[in-house]
């Protein structure tokens, strides 16, 4: 009759591969695939740009008056607008102050 093989001590101890050891793998693989498709599904798309102005910059303000009404002296008031190039080539300023401010108009 056969002797059966002696098992070294090592192997004897260790558990078998089990398929949970598995999963957590599977868990984060597929974690990072649904937040690389998320990424890339909520990223914003290029804005086809089209100046206004062909050949140079043009500055637009949106608002070409602001009205304080009447304000007593020592108060503060805060007024905000935008302004936008609608050309083609880069606005620069060359001097400051960039934007003049004029009291009691």
């Amino acid at each position: 009759m056969p002797r059966p093989k002696k098992i070294p001590s090592k192997l004897r101890n260790q558990k078998p591969q089990s398929k949970k050891n598995i999963m957590p793998i599977f868990l984060i693989i597929g974690g990072l695939l649904v937040l690389i498709a998320a990424f890339f599904a909520f990223q914003k798309k290029p804005v086809q740009y089209t100046p206004e102005v062909v050949g140079n910059p043009s500055l637009r303000v949106d608002k070409e008056k602001i009205d304080m009404g009447n304000v007593r002296l020592g108060n503060t008031v805060q007024a905000s607008f935008e302004i936008t190039n609608v050309g083609d080539k880069p606005l620069k300023f060359s001097k400051e102050p960039y934007v003049e401010v004029k009291q009691g108009c």
